[in-house]
C-alpha cells in the first residue's frame, strides 16, 4: 500500500514479459476479486456507499459499479480476442459511465455481475492453452494487447479498487 489515495497500490506497469507463474498469479486474482470485495463492504451503510474513496474521488458505490461495468468489457475483450484475428476493441467513457443513474442504485446488481462474470472469465482463461495468452487485439487509444495483458491489468484493475474501499474503511475507522 502506498499513501497516494489514488493509487493505493501503485499504478499498474505493464510487463515487459508474463510467466506462466504470472499469469496463474493473476487468474487468482480475479478468481478473488468477488470474495474480496464482498469483504470489503461488508456492513457498510447507504452513507458509506456514497462517500468518495478519496477528495474528488468516486463514491463507494460508484466504485462497484465500475468494477461490473469495467470487468464485463474485460470478459467481451477477451472473449473476442480468443474468437477473432486481431479485433479492435470497443474503448468507453467510464466517467461518464460513472455519472448515470444505475451508478446511484443499489449495488446488489453490480456484485453479482462481478460474480457471475468471474466465475464465467476464470473458466474460460483456465481452459486455454498457454499459447491463446499472446492472442492480440487492438485498443485504439492503448494500442495492441494480448489476453496475456489484458488478465494483468484486470488482475490490478480489481485489487486497485478494493485498496480504495478498504483504505477509506481505514481512515473512516469503519
Amino acid at each position: 500500500m502506498t499513501a497516494d489515495l489514488a493509487y493505493p497500490i501503485g499504478k499498474f506497469a505493464r510487463p515487459t514479459t508474463i510467466t506462466a507463474d504470472d499469469r496463474a498469479a493473476s487468474i487468482a486474482d480475479l478468481a478473488a476479486l468477488p470474495s474480496a470485495l464482498y469483504a470489503a463492504l461488508d456492513g457498510l451503510n447507504d452513507t458509506q456507499l456514497d462517500t468518495p474513496y478519496r477528495p474528488g474521488g468516486w463514491s463507494v458505490r460508484q466504485v462497484v459499479h465500475h468494477l461490473a461495468d469495467s470487468h464485463l468489457n474485460a470478459f467481451t475483450r477477451i472473449k473476442l480476442a480468443i474468437t477473432e484475428d486481431t479485433p479492435t476493441i470497443k474503448p468507453y467513457d467510464e466517467k461518464a459511465w460513472a455519472e448515470l443513474a444505475d451508478s446511484a442504485s443499489s449495488i446488489a446488481p453490480s456484485l453479482a455481475i462481478i460474480a457471475g462474470v468471474h466465475e464465467r472469465m476464470v473458466t474460460v482463461l483456465r481452459s486455454l492453452p498457454a499459447e491463446a495468452f499472446a492472442r492480440p487485439m487492438q485498443h485504439p487509444e492503448r494500442g495492441p494487447m494480448t489476453i496475456d495483458m489484458v488478465v494483468a491489468m484486470y488482475s490490478w484493475h480489481g485489487r486497485h479498487h478494493v485498496a480504495h474501499i478498504t483504505g477509506l474503511r481505514q481512515r473512516e475507522g469503519w
